[in-house]
């Protein structure tokens, strides 16, 4: 094997994420083309790669890039626009009138450029997306270079992308036949939530993701008000129906899934279905907290996502991360429902599960796609380290991730993004929210 291609990174502890495996030190991670050629020890790494390109990393931690496995990337153009509400008070009364009134095609790419930006330097190499103009966002995964789920997101009620289910299916299917091969990107088959949804859509949306493989992607029980809809329109619960509709299996991340009795936790888990928890966005929104260490107990694969700006604001994994474990301990009054290596996990190998993509995604080992992360943890907030791991989760946060690569192609280099024109990209937000403002 030629040593001209690879590129050795050489930090201080590398976290690979495989099952029980320690925190290394002195080892080097060997990138050939857009895979991981080895994880070794740092002498041979030397001796083996002599003549590759060396990156020294000599206070750094690497981790498998994070998946934010539940956002709405375009939402970033609405961070802040209206706080301090309950879910569907928000919805109704804010974002859905403003949604109709701005999003078309290029406010749609702008946001999800934005979002990208704030990803990369977050440390996030995958967003699993959900929204309209499902061309947008593919375009600005790819011209960011950051990996995407995309949507092909339905709604029951007209927009200003489509009119009806038949016409979001359509450009849903259009977007994906244009972009299918496109190597960072998946696509989901997207029911917003059963409370926007008819069973026929349901079912159409079940039949699509049955006949291109495709994961769904969909709000479940994120409210007692939803359920207590259901309740009242269908005379059953949310994942009730669901469940007689065909949708609860293992292509099925459910996000939220805040209010769950022991049943539904039994069904999920036999079923097989991811679940998204977003402790932030629940927390502002005042939906409430998932019940993780029953989610934990039944074996339900839990993974995190921010939600969209409008709702977190922070598009933050690390303090999702943070979130999950801390929310859990103060909960339950148990310290280890969710550990450290657990809330990593979660945004790591797990997520790469969720997506359908653990044999290339999610922990740092050969043959697998190089989505690395850096994290500096040289600076005064984050001395001394113990516990590199823990420190990840309890200590460091977004602002100290240094360089990320996605495929091999490194995409922030010391805080600095390299694959958009960030100056360009604010300049052109700052004219939409100009317009947006003059026109409210």
């Amino acid at each position: 094997m030629s040593t001209q291609a690879v590129k050795l990174l050489l930090p201080r502890w590398l976290i690979t994420m495989t099952p029980d495996s320690p925190v290394l030190e002195q080892h080097a991670l060997a990138i050939e083309g857009d895979r991981i050629a080895a994880v070794l020890p740092r002498e041979e790494a030397l001796r083996r790669y002599a003549t590759a390109e060396r990156v020294e990393l000599p206070h750094h931690v690497l981790i498998p890039g994070l998946i934010n496995a539940h956002t709405h990337s375009a939402m970033s153009l609405l961070r802040g626009v209206a706080d301090d509400l309950a879910l569907m008070d928000w919805l109704n009364n804010h974002i859905w009138p403003l949604e109709r009134q701005w999003v078309s095609e290029d406010w749609t790419y702008q946001g999800s450029l934005l979002s990208a930006a704030e990803a990369i330097r977050g440390g996030v190499t995958y967003l699993n997306d959900m929204y309209f103009f499902p061309t947008a966002m593919a375009r600005a995964a790819v011209d960011s270079g950051i990996r995407a789920g995309v949507s092909i997101n339905v709604i029951d009620f007209p927009t200003g992308y489509a009119a009806n289910a038949q016409d979001y299916i359509a450009k849903g299917l259009a977007a994906y036949e244009q972009f299918k091969g496109e190597s960072l990107l998946d696509w989901t088959s997207a029911p917003h939530a059963p409370y926007t949804v008819s069973d026929e859509t349901f079912v159409q949306l079940r039949e699509l993701a049955e006949k291109y493989d495709l994961q769904m992607h969909c709000h479940i029980h994120e409210t007692q008000d939803e359920i207590d809809g259901s309740l009242k329109q269908y005379g059953e619960r949310p994942l009730a129906r669901l469940n007689k509709l065909g949708l609860l299996n293992a292509k099925m991340i459910a996000v939220h899934m805040v209010h769950l009795d022991p049943d539904e936790i039994d069904l999920i888990a036999r079923q097989g279905v991811h679940l998204v928890h977003n402790p932030s966005s629940n927390l502002k929104l005042a939906s409430g907290v998932a019940p993780v260490k029953a989610l934990e107990a039944a074996g339900v694969n839990t993974i995190l996502g921010t939600d969209g700006a409008a709702s977190n604001n922070r598009q933050d994994m690390f303090s999702e991360i943070r979130a999950a474990a801390l929310l859990a301990k103060g909960v339950t009054g148990d310290p280890l429902t969710v550990t450290a290596r657990t809330a990593l996990e979660m945004a790591t190998v797990r997520a790469a599960k969720a997506m359908g993509r653990a044999s290339d995604l999610g922990t740092l080992e050969a043959g697998k796609l190089a989505d690395v992360v850096a994290v500096a943890l040289d600076s005064i907030e984050c001395q001394p380290v113990y516990h590199a791991d823990a420190q990840l989760v309890y200590v460091a946060g977004r602002e100290h991730v240094t360089d990320v690569w996605v495929g091999g192609r490194q995409l922030l280099k010391n805080r600095h993004v390299l694959s958009i024109d960030t100056n360009g990209l604010l300049g052109r937000v700052q004219d939409i929210v100009a317009k947006m403002r003059a026109g409210r």
